[in-house]
Parts: C-alpha cells; sequence; structure tokens
C-alpha cells in the first residue's frame, strides 16, 4: 500500500510517500516560490525520485489544519484534484495530530505533549495530547494564556509554534519544558502514517468529504461582524 501526502499548514511545507508501514521519502518544500505554482511539481518529482507511478498510488492524504487559509486551500484543493483523478480516497489528517504522532518515535520524559503551531499576531494553534490522544483544543491563544494551565506539569513541546516562544516557555515553565529534536520536524510523512492506518481499518473517505480545520475565524468574516 502506497499514501502520498501533502502538508501545506505551515510555513515549511513537505511531502510524502509512505509505503510497508515506514516512510520511502519526505522532502521539505521550496519556499521560495509561490505555494500554487511549486505544488504539483514537487509531488511529481517525489515520485520520479522513488519510481512510483501516480497511478501506484493506493490512497491520499492532506493536512486539513490549523494554518494559513490560503496554504490550507490550496494544499486541499491540489490533493483532491489527484484523488479525484485516480479514483482514490483522500484522507484529512490535522497539524496537531501530525505533531503529536511523531513524539511517539522520540525518548521523552512525560507523556503531555503540547502541539502548537504559530499562527502569527502573538498567536499559537494548540492542542495538549497524553500520547497521542487529544484531551485539550484545538485552541488559537497566546501562548501566556495556554501555559499559565500547564504550570506545574512536565510537557514536551513540539511544531514551530513551539520554536518560535522557546524563550517564553522556559520562562513559564522552566525544567518543566522539554522540546523535541527538531522542534518543527516535517509533518507529511506523519500525516501519511496516519493516513496508512485508517486505510488499513477499512475507512474510504471521498475526496469531496474533507474540510480545513481553520480554528481561526477568516478575517472576512471578522470584518463583516465589525460592520
Amino acid at each position: 500500500m502506497l499514501i502520498l501526502a501533502l502538508d501545506t499548514t505551515t510555513a515549511a511545507g513537505s511531502c510524502a510517500l509512505v509505503g510497508a508501514g515506514r516512510v520511502v521519502r519526505e522532502e521539505a518544500s521550496d519556499t521560495g516560490r509561490p505555494q500554487a505554482a511549486r505544488l504539483p511539481g514537487e509531488l511529481a518529482a517525489l515520485l520520479a525520485r522513488t519510481g512510483v507511478a501516480l497511478g501506484g498510488i493506493d490512497a491520499f492524504a492532506v493536512g486539513t489544519g490549523p494554518g494559513s487559509f490560503t496554504g490550507l486551500r490550496i494544499g486541499i484543493a491540489t490533493m483532491q484534484g489527484l484523488a479525484v483523478a485516480t479514483g482514490k480516497p483522500l484522507f484529512g489528517v490535522s497539524a496537531l495530530d501530525a505533531l503529536a504522532r511523531l513524539t511517539t518515535d522520540r525518548p521523552r520524559a512525560t507523556d503531555r505533549v503540547a502541539a502548537w503551531i504559530d499562527a502569527w499576531r502573538g498567536e499559537v494553534y494548540g492542542a495538549l495530547y497524553l500520547g497521542v490522544r487529544a484531551v485539550e483544543g484545538p485552541v488559537v491563544a497566546p501562548p501566556r494564556d495556554l501555559l499559565r494551565a500547564m504550570a506545574g506539569h512536565a510537557t514536551l513541546f513540539t511544531g514551530d509554534g513551539a520554536r518560535v516562544y522557546r524563550e517564553t516557555i522556559h520562562a513559564a515553565l522552566g525544567d518543566a519544558a522539554d522540546f523535541t529534536d527538531p522542534v518543527a520536524p516535517l509533518l507529511a510523512g506523519a500525516m501519511a502514517e496516519l493516513a496508512a492506518e485508517a486505510f488499513d481499518a477499512g475507512q474510504r473517505p471521498w475526496p469531496d468529504a474533507i474540510r480545513p480545520l481553520y480554528v481561526r475565524r477568516p478575517d472576512a468574516e471578522l470584518a463583516r461582524d465589525r460592520t
């Protein structure tokens, strides 16, 4: 079974191919080019480097958020097009769930995992996990608001939001805070692994069933409410 995955939830972005229960190849996106221009070529290049034809893919996976509204729309539309063209299922995967999944392969001193994605404007998209089970969130909030509830609890932080606010986390929690290495890993491989597990469990979602996980309301809606 082969799963092709795309992540556009973070500034880095990535694509990956998973087969036989392992990541065959995972590559970071070229952030120097617009997403709409680079994505088809990056996916095609990944398949070429692994010697896999598009028709050999069994299912697709895409990050549904939270993240940039534009990035999510472009990523989801790209993978929906591939899934429709090939008649294969498309799995939507939370970037926060993917971050939590990646911590299971790393040594850690606590089961509490804070997955943080940079939401700009002084905020993060965050969720708290016990292992890979979400117990709080997802929410969008200033880091200090989330950290107040974590006082006294050993917590492992991961994601580009944790990288951006590392000093703030240390100031609030001290030695109770730990960080993954790297702090902000690529996510497409973990997304493909989660999709593979769902595929093995018999799930076959239609491409049009994908819904973005925005968490924060779009600026257009906020502006409309203020008028």
